[in-house]
């Protein structure tokens, strides 16, 4: 199970790097219009599926209640967050194609009309400041376990809850933001990975 997990936790990283990387720096037609906005979006819903595993599967090694309703308030972050990624990724992708086919650039005002929604925006944020919580539990239950290096956490825990405000920074602090989740996953991954070693050594002395 730790090896599984700390793969979970890997790639999760590595996918909030892609994400950022991939999708163009631009909000305009062409940028949604183009195939990469679509991987780019897709790496981040996959990301925030396999957050979700990767914190049940901490759940299973640690074993203990803040890890487990770390992995349900991380599920409940990921489900309220999926929605608005899928329309802005597929959704706004059919608007700026048509907009550009046509001619007709006032069809992108459709989405600033989605990304402004009472509703779709309400869920957006509360979803990332859930999983913003959960990674912070997540960070908490990893220190007070004694199995798994005790700062470990930290790195990811820190990522998200900067997730809401890099948005509002220009496009390079995008990609490092991605890159800092990156370094915490592989760091709690790392972390994990030599867990077992670390138990068998206190079981021998």
């Amino acid at each position: 199970m730790n090896r599984l997990t700390s793969a979970a936790f890997a790639v999760t990283g590595a996918l909030f790097l892609v994400y950022p990387a991939v999708r163009p720096s631009g909000d305009d037609a062409v940028a949604m219009a183009g195939d990469a906005w679509i991987w780019g979006h897709l790496a981040a819903m996959f990301g925030f599926i396999l957050l979700g595993l990767a914190a049940l599967g901490l759940h299973q090694v640690l074993s203990d209640r803040l890890s487990l309703r770390a992995a349900a308030v991380t599920w409940a972050g990921a489900g309220l967050t999926l929605p608005y990624y899928g329309a802005e990724d597929f959704g706004l992708s059919v608007i700026a194609r048509r907009s550009l086919r046509d001619q007709a650039p006032a069809l992108m005002e459709l989405a600033e009309e989605f990304r402004l929604g009472p509703v779709a925006a309400t869920m957006f944020v509360a979803g990332l400041a859930l999983l913003a919580v959960g990674t912070i539990m997540l960070a908490v239950a990893v220190w007070r376990s004694g199995t798994v290096s005790r700062w470990s956490g930290t790195g990811l825990a820190l990522g998200f809850a900067l997730f809401i405000p890099q948005f509002f920074g220009p496009y390079p602090l995008r990609v490092a933001h991605g890159a800092l989740i990156l370094a915490g996953g592989l760091w709690l991954a790392a972390a994990l990975w030599r867990a077992p070693a670390v138990q068998r050594a206190r079981q021998t002395t």
